[in-house]
């Protein structure tokens, strides 16, 4: 069924991120596919994190053995401070125990800290495997490749080590139950070049350039924006298969910042015969866009279902959600006709301003 739902590092709204208790709710909620974010170990070993820095999402920083690995390193040009995969086996990482990343946000999530391990990439293929056989529908995954020049600046491809990952966990067939995706094209043409079947999707973000670009080309590297004009859309329709953009470039804001609509992007990316997703549909006041936000406290929901209903209309051939169960039941909605709030902001008024929320992570 189109759009597709895809749980956004599994059910992330309810779970914390990357357990298999996330992955396992989200295809219980009615997600088509998972999203695992792959980084590496020292010894190799891909590891679903959404970042290869992991204080805030394990509980590593407890571990009175691991305090002298705490370093500073530049990742894509970003001084960032913590404990990184790549300075741990997975032997040692096995012993770590995952945690809510917004505990304050979602205190239900976060009742959940100590009691879940991390996963391996495999682990995640196994899963997947193993939810699909007793439910009627194809469920797939989103693997997302990150940081794949820095990776391979210290000796650790990971063009290599999925494509080995892939062909072990017998997911080379094909079949369209695969998608790769990645902020850097390279290692989409890097993956491609070792055989590996799968849909390949360039995520785009809102501002800044991709970081191999970046790393050979410095200021002058190809920027995110400058893709989304026709021509650069339909050149890359002759290379991959989609495009992945924030919501923020499918909702369309008029002057005094108000949603007053969608964008053409999802036309325009069909029209140089690309598919297009977008991330992260979320219902709490904080991630939504101003104009569908409702009362004063950022964790409160708000008007998830117009926003979604504004995304969802366009055509678009998925979305990532923290919560698939509510982008699911807005797809199926639209789909059967029943009704859903109007999306315009000017039929649901807020009734208190919502505080400029901090940047999403």
């Amino acid at each position: 069924m189109k759009p597709l739902v895809i749980g956004h590092r599994g059910a992330s709204g309810y779970r914390p991120e990357h357990t298999e208790a996330a992955y396992s709710l989200a295809f219980a909620l009615g997600a088509d596919a998972v999203e695992p974010d792959i980084v590496a170990t020292r010894d190799g070993v891909l590891v679903v994190r959404h970042e290869n820095e992991i204080s805030g999402t394990t509980d590593v920083a407890d571990h009175a053995e691991f305090a002298g690995r705490r370093a500073e390193k530049v990742i894509d040009g970003v001084a960032v401070t913590g404990w990184f995969t790549e300075d741990f086996t997975w032997a040692e990482l096995a012993t770590l125990r995952a945690r809510e990343r917004l505990p304050a946000l979602r205190p239900l999530s976060a009742s959940f800290d100590g009691l879940l391990p991390i996963l391996r990439l495999r682990d995640v293929f196994r899963l997947v495997d193993r939810a699909e056989a007793p439910l009627d529908r194809e469920l797939g995954l989103v693997a997302e490749i990150k940081h794949a020049s820095y990776f391979e600046s210290i000796g650790l491809p990971l063009d290599e080590l999925f494509a080995a990952e892939v062909n072990e966990a017998g997911w080379n067939t094909g079949e369209g139950r695969l998608t790769i995706e990645s902020f850097e094209r390279t290692v989409l043409a890097q993956v491609q070049a070792r055989g590996i079947f799968g849909r390949r999707v360039f995520l785009l973000e809102a501002t800044g350039a991709p970081a191999d670009l970046v790393a050979r080309f410095g200021d002058s590297a190809t920027r995110y924006e400058d893709y989304l004009s026709d021509r650069a859309l339909y050149q890359l329709g002759h290379q991959l298969d989609g495009i992945s953009v924030p919501k923020s470039l499918i909702l369309n804001t008029d002057a005094n910042g108000v949603v007053d609509g969608a964008t053409d992007l999802v036309d325009s990316a069909h029209a140089a015969g690309l598919e297009i997703y977008t991330w992260t549909l979320r219902p709490e006041n904080r991630f939504l866009a101003p104009a569908f936000r409702v009362g004063t406290r950022t964790a409160d929901f708000g008007n998830w279902q117009a926003e979604f209903r504004t995304i969802l209309d366009t055509g678009i051939d998925g979305v990532f959600a923290d919560q698939p169960d509510l982008a699911v039941f807005v797809r199926d909605s639209l789909a059967a006709g029943l009704p859903l709030p109007v999306p315009h902001p000017l039929t649901y008024p807020l009734p208190h301003p919502v505080p400029t929320p901090l940047t999403p992570a």
